[in-house]
C-alpha cells in the first residue's frame, strides 16, 4: 500500500490509555510546550519528528528525545516545509507563536493534515477515569496574575491544583500526571487558542481586550475573536469585564453548555450576578442563594498584595473562577491573603527622598501600560521597546494629568514620542539611545534612563517603569529589563 493509499488513524479516538502507534505526529517547534509534546506522544507510541530553526540550548533535550525515540532536527531551514523523506504525516503539533501563514503550517493544512496547539492535545490526552475540571483565563493584560491567584485560593480550599498552560506547568504535562489533580488553573494566549478546537473548560473568563500582537493578527477583530474561542462550550460560568464591551459580547457569541452563566466583574458596586467591590470589600453577588438582595464578603482590599486597580480585578475575577467551582467565601479569603505578585509587577524598588520608584516591566502592551499608571498621580514614566503594531494615542489621553513627564528608550521609542507630542505636548519628554544593549551594571543605557528619570522627578512622586512594549530589541526578556532598571536605581541611590 503507498502512502496516499495508508489509511489514516482515527485521531478522534485516541487518548491518554491508548496506543499511538502507527501515528506520525510532527511538532513544530521546540521549546517547553514543543518539548512537552513530543516527549508524550513517544512516550504513547507515537513516531514523532521535531523541527526547529534553532538549535541553542536544546542539545541536551534533544538528545534525550533521540534516546527515548524521537528524530529531533535543528537547525536553519529545517522549519520551511513537511520533511519530505517522510512518507506520510497524521498530524502537526504547533508551538503557540507560530504564524497560521507559516509555510509549514499552511502545507499541512493543504494536505488536509490537522493542525493541532498543545493546549489541543492536552485536551484530548485527558484521563477518561478522572476529568479533571479546567478553569480557563485568557485576556490582553493580567493572565498570570490572575491564575496564580486562583491556583492559590484552590490550594487554600485543599484541592490539588496547579497553574499550566501559559504559565507554570505545559498543559500536556499537567494532564499526564499520574497523580492526577483536582482542578487546572489554565492560563491560555490568543496564540495557544488559536490552535485550540475541542476543548471545554469547565470555566472561562476573558479579563479584557485591547491592541497587542497587531504584528501577528490583521486585525483586533481576529485578535478578539481567538480570545473568545475560551468561552466555547464552557459548562458553569463565562466570566467577562464589565467595563470592556467587548469581552460581554465574547460571550454572547460563544456556544456554551446549557446552564452556564454569564458572570460580570466590576471594580463599582456589583448587581445581582457579578462580583465587584462595596466601601474597600471584594464581594460575591453570583453564587449565593441571596444574591437578589445581599452580597457575601470575600475580603478586603487590604488583603491583597497591591490595591492597585487592575490587582483588585484580577483577584475578583480568580475569585469568580473558584467560587464557580464550589470554593469557599473562606478559601478566597486565604487564598487572596498569602498571594504575592511575582516579580516585574508594581514591584516597589526603592523610596528615597520623597520619590519611590516602581518597576512594572511586565506591562508590555500599552493597555497593561494604562493600568499601571492609573495606579499612580505624579509619574514620570518610562517607556518604549517593541510596539509590536500597537498605538499610545489613546493611553497618553487617559493619563496626561498625572505625567511629570518621560523618559523614552527603545527601537520604537518614536511611536509613543509621537503620541505625548499630540495629546501631552507640555510634558517634558527625554529620549534615550537605543544602539546598546540594556545588560548594564546601573551605568549602561539604564542607568542614563534613571538618571533622566531623576532629574524630572519631584518629591511625592512615582517613577514608574511600564514601558508598554515588548523588551526584546534590548534585552533578553522583560524580567532583564526590570532587572537592570532596579540595579541601576540601587546604583543611583548608592545602593
Amino acid at each position: 500500500m503507498s502512502a496516499g493509499d495508508r489509511p489514516r488513524p482515527d485521531l478522534q479516538a485516541l487518548g491518554q490509555t491508548d496506543s499511538w502507534d502507527g501515528v506520525r505526529a510532527v511538532v513544530a517547534g521546540f521549546g517547553v510546550s514543543g518539548f512537552a509534546a513530543a516527549d508524550n506522544l513517544t512516550h504513547l507510541g507515537a513516531s514523532v519528528t521535531v523541527l526547529d530553526e534553532n538549535p541553542v540550548g536544546k542539545e541536551e533535550q534533544a538528545e534525550l528525545l533521540g534516546v527515548l525515540g524521537a528524530d529531533v532536527r535543528l537547525g536553519p531551514g529545517r522549519t520551511a516545509a513537511l520533511p519530505a523523506d517522510l512518507d506520510h504525516v497524521d498530524v502537526v503539533v504547533t508551538s503557540p507563536g507560530w504564524r497560521p501563514d507559516s509555510p509549514l503550517l499552511v502545507q499541512a493544512r493543504e494536505r488536509g493534515i490537522p493542525v493541532w496547539g498543545e493546549v489541543e492535545l492536552a485536551w484530548r490526552l485527558r484521563h477518561p477515569d478522572h476529568d479533571t475540571p479546567w478553569l480557563a483565563v485568557t485576556g490582553t493584560n493580567g493572565k498570570t496574575t490572575t491564575v496564580q491567584m486562583l491556583d492559590a485560593i484552590l490550594r487554600a480550599a485543599g484541592l490539588r491544583s496547579v497553574a499550566a498552560g501559559n504559565v507554570g506547568l505545559p498543559l500536556v504535562e499537567a494532564v499526564m500526571d499520574p497523580v492526577p489533580h483536582d482542578v487546572l488553573a489554565v492560563e491560555l494566549s490568543s496564540f495557544q487558542l488559536h490552535y485550540t478546537d475541542s476543548m471545554s473548560a469547565q470555566s472561562a473568563a476573558v479579563l479584557n481586550v485591547a491592541e497587542d500582537h497587531l504584528d501577528w493578527y490583521p486585525s483586533m477583530t481576529e485578535y478578539a475573536a481567538d480570545k473568545g474561542r475560551v468561552f466555547e462550550r464552557v459548562q458553569r460560568a463565562c466570566v467577562y469585564n464589565v467595563a470592556d464591551p467587548t469581552t460581554e459580547q465574547l460571550v454572547r457569541d460563544a456556544e456554551v453548555v446549557e446552564g452556564a452563566r454569564a458572570i460580570g466583574i466590576t471594580l463599582g458596586m456589583p448587581q445581582p450576578g457579578m462580583l465587584g467591590l462595596v466601601e474597600g470589600l471584594l464581594v460575591d453577588r453570583a453564587f449565593i442563594e441571596e444574591r437578589s438582595t445581599s452580597a457575601a464578603e470575600l475580603c478586603t482590599v487590604d488583603d491583597l498584595p497591591s490595591p492597585a486597580p487592575h490587582v483588585v480585578f484580577n483577584a475578583l475575577a480568580a475569585a469568580a473562577l473558584a467560587r464557580a467551582h464550589g470554593v469557599s467565601q473562606q478559601a478566597v479569603r486565604d487564598g487572596l491573603r498569602g498571594f504575592s505578585l511575582d516579580g516585574h509587577r508594581i514591584a516597589v524598588v526603592a523610596e528615597q527622598d520623597g520619590i519611590t520608584w516602581v518597576d512594572d516591566s511586565k506591562a508590555t502592551n500599552p493597555h497593561a501600560a494604562l493600568s499601571s499608571l492609573r495606579a499612580y498621580d505624579p509619574v514620570v514614566w518610562v517607556a518604549g521597546g517593541l510596539a509590536k503594531g500597537a498605538r499610545f494615542d489613546d493611553l497618553v489621553a487617559s493619563v496626561r494629568d498625572r505625567l511629570r513627564g518621560a523618559v523614552l528608550l527603545g527601537r520604537d521609542a518614536d511611536v509613543v514620542a509621537e503620541a505625548l507630542s499630540r495629546h501631552a505636548p507640555d510634558v517634558p519628554v527625554i529620549r534615550v539611545g537605543t544602539d546598546e544593549t540594556g545588560a548594564d551594571d546601573g551605568h549602561g543605557p539604564m542607568g542614563r534612563v534613571v538618571e533622566a528619570a531623576a532629574s524630572l522627578a519631584q518629591p511625592g512622586d512615582t517613577v514608574l517603569l511600564a514601558p508598554g512594549c515588548a523588551s526584546m530589541d534590548q534585552f533578553a526578556h522583560y524580567g532583564a529589563r526590570g532587572d537592570a532598571f532596579a540595579a541601576a536605581v540601587r546604583a543611583h541611590l548608592g545602593g
